[in-house]
């Protein structure tokens, strides 16, 4: 009666080092996950400094007012595969000029583009940008300043000290990678 137990025991055992083992196999065999350049979740919104023209950050003005946000998440891939989201990038709140506007946390913008800058290997500035993706326009609080976007960008190669920004339509930041 041991012996069929030790018989059986050991069949189980075999049975489970063999499935542990080929399941091992077909993970390796998968195709590798492409490398990222930069992943990030944080963003900052445009600092009064950074305002129309005022310190443009590798060629890229800041919006015309102060720009705050509540979250963002993002990659970017070796590939030049982009993909961000960005929750309630708005008119900063506390802002003189944005209150005399009217327009204290909201977002007036029905769409964003992404810039990805890059040093290239020749020391020049490379930005590159995606087209227009929708964003949710009112106020943050009800949900003013969403939006996602994947994009595939050609980078130079090598990219070096990647920066992500998001923009109006025109180019103008509105956040970019930092905190």
């Amino acid at each position: 009666m041991k012996k069929l137990i030790y018989a059986v025991l050991a069949a189980v055992i075999a049975v489970t080092v063999v499935s542990v083992g080929s399941g091992a196999m077909s993970v390796q065999a998968k195709e590798p996950k492409e490398p990222k350049i930069l992943e990030f979740d944080t963003m900052v919104g445009v600092p009064k400094a950074f305002t129309a023209g005022a310190n443009p950050i590798r060629g890229i003005n800041g919006g015309g007012l102060p720009w705050v946000i509540g979250a963002a998440q993002g990659e970017l891939k070796q590939s030049g595969k982009l993909e961000i989201s960005v929750t309630g990038l708005v008119l900063d709140p506390n802002d003189p000029d944005v209150i005399a506007a009217g327009r204290a946390n909201m977002n007036p913008s029905a769409s964003f583009r992404a810039i990805v800058s890059c040093l290239a290997g020749d020391g020049s500035t490379v930005n590159v940008r995606t087209d227009p993706f929708p964003a949710t326009t009112g106020l943050a609080s009800a949900g003013g300043g969403t939006a996602k976007i994947e994009a595939q960008l050609s980078l130079p190669k090598p990219c070096i000290a990647p920066i992500v920004f998001v923009t109006s339509p025109a180019g103008a930041w509105f956040a970019v990678t930092g905190y």
